[in-house]
C-alpha cells in the first residue's frame, strides 16, 4: 500500500457541496416526466461501443435508493415522489414488480422478481407509503427454497404453495407455454435460481426475523468462502456486492459483524494511487458507500472521495458504467450516467454527512 504522502489530497468541503448539488441538478434534468430515469442496454463495460434505451423498474429504484441520503436537499424530495409515483404505477397484484416496465416488450414473458420487489418496497417504506397494502412478505416468504433462501424468481414449481396470491401471479405462465420455453432457453437463468445479491436485498427489506436467519449464514458463507464474485449471476462486480451486503449490516443487521473486517481488508487492498478502490469509478463509489456502511474511516477514504470529484463531468454527470449484467457471459447489461451520477452522489453525500459530524 502506498505512502500517505503520495495520495491525492483531501477533497475540500466547498467541492463536495459544488459536486452534490451539480450532480442533482443533472439529476432533475434528466428525469423523465412519469418519473423514470434512463438505462441503457449495451455490450461493453464503458458503454462506448453500441447502447439502446431499455424501460425498465431497477434502474429507478437503484437510483431513488441512493437519494434517500439526500432528501432533505432542495429538489429531492420531488424527485423521489415522481420516482415512486412511476414505481407504484407499475406494482402488480399482491405488491411484485418485474425488471421490465409494462411498456417493455418482455414484459409479459420476464417473470416477476425479488429482486425488484425488495428494492422498491424498501423506498416505498423508507418515504412513509403505505403500498403494498396488504403487506407483500407472506408473498415473498412463500418464494423460498428448502434451506430457507430466496428463489430470484416468482415461478411455479413442483411444490405446495398454500398463498394464493403466489398462484394468481405465476399461473399466467401457463397460458404462453411456448414462449415461455423459448424465454428461458435465451436467458442465463434457470428457474430455480438462489442469488447472492437477491437475497441481500431480501433482507435488506425484511430485516433480522426468523425467517430470514439462513439468508444471514448464506451472506457470511460467500464473503468466508470469497465466493463475492460469483455468487450471484446478475451483480459481478465484487464491489456491488459490498455494497448490497454492507447496506445489511448499515440497517442494523449486527449479525452480520464477521463479513466486516474481510471486506475492508479486500477493499483496501484494491486502492490505486489516483485514489480509486477498485478498478473503475463506479468501484469507487461503491467501495466509499461500503465503508461508510461499515463504520470504517482509512486514509484511502478522502483519496477515493477525491478520485470522485475529479471524475465529474461539467454538466454534473459522471459516466455511465456497465451496473449489472444478463448473465455471467456478460454478453450485454445496462447502466447509466443516471445510475453512475446516484451512486456518486450517494458516496459523496455520506461522506460529506461524516465530516460534518
Amino acid at each position: 500500500m502506498e505512502p500517505l504522502s503520495s495520495r491525492p489530497p483531501a477533497p475540500v468541503p466547498t467541492a463536495l457541496e459544488q459536486a452534490i448539488t451539480q450532480g442533482l441538478t443533472y439529476l432533475a434534468q434528466h428525469q423523465f416526466p412519469n418519473g423514470e430515469f434512463a438505462a441503457y442496454i449495451a455490450a461493453d463495460v464503458p458503454m462506448l461501443g453500441w447502447t439502446l434505451p431499455d424501460s425498465s423498474i431497477f434502474p429507478t429504484a437503484l437510483i431513488g435508493g441512493c437519494l434517500l441520503y439526500l432528501q432533505e436537499r432542495p429538489g429531492v424530495d420531488a424527485m423521489l415522489t415522481q420516482a415512486l409515483n412511476f414505481l407504484s404505477h407499475q406494482m402488480y397484484h399482491g405488491g411484485v414488480w418485474n425488471h421490465f416496465t409494462e411498456f417493455h416488450r418482455f414484459y409479459r414473458l420476464c417473470p416477476f422478481d425479488i429482486d425488484d420487489t425488495a428494492c422498491v418496497s424498501v423506498l416505498l417504506r423508507a418515504r412513509g407509503i403505505d403500498r403494498p397494502n396488504p403487506t407483500n412478505v407472506p408473498l415473498m416468504l412463500a418464494n423460498r427454497n428448502r434451506e430457507g433462501l430466496f428463489y430470484s424468481w416468482f415461478l411455479l414449481r413442483a411444490r405446495w404453495i398454500t398463498n394464493r396470491t403466489f398462484w394468481r401471479i405465476t399461473l399466467p405462465e401457463l397460458l404462453r407455454p411456448i414462449k415461455s420455453l423459448l424465454f428461458w432457453y435465451g436467458v442465463e437463468a434457470n428457474r430455480d435460481d438462489v442469488d447472492g445479491v437477491v437475497n441481500a436485498n431480501a433482507l435488506y427489506y425484511l430485516g433480522d426475523i426468523p425467517e430470514t436467519q439462513p439468508v444471514i449464514a448464506y451472506l457470511l458463507r460467500i464473503i468466508a468462502e470469497h465466493r463475492e464474485a460469483t455468487c450471484d449471476l446478475w451483480y459481478l462486480d465484487p464491489f456491488f456486492v459490498y455494497y448490497s451486503f454492507t447496506r445489511c449490516y448499515y440497517a442494523g443487521i449486527t449479525k452480520l459483524e464477521p463479513l466486516r473486517q474481510p471486506i475492508i481488508d479486500r477493499i483496501r487492498a484494491r486502492a490505486q494511487p489516483d485514489g480509486r478502490l477498485g478498478d473503475t469509478l463506479v468501484d469507487t463509489a461503491w467501495a466509499v458507500c461500503s465503508l461508510l456502511n461499515l463504520g470504517s474511516y482509512p486514509p484511502e477514504l478522502p483519496a477515493a472521495i477525491s478520485y470522485l470529484l475529479r471524475t465529474q463531468k461539467p454538466h454534473g454527470e459522471w459516466p455511465r458504467w456497465l451496473v449489472y449484467y444478463g448473465g455471467p457471459k456478460r454478453r450485454q447489461g445496462w447502466g447509466s450516467e443516471e445510475i453512475t451520477t446516484g451512486f456518486c452522489l450517494e458516496a459523496l453525500a455520506r461522506y460529506q454527512a461524516h465530516l460534518a459530524a
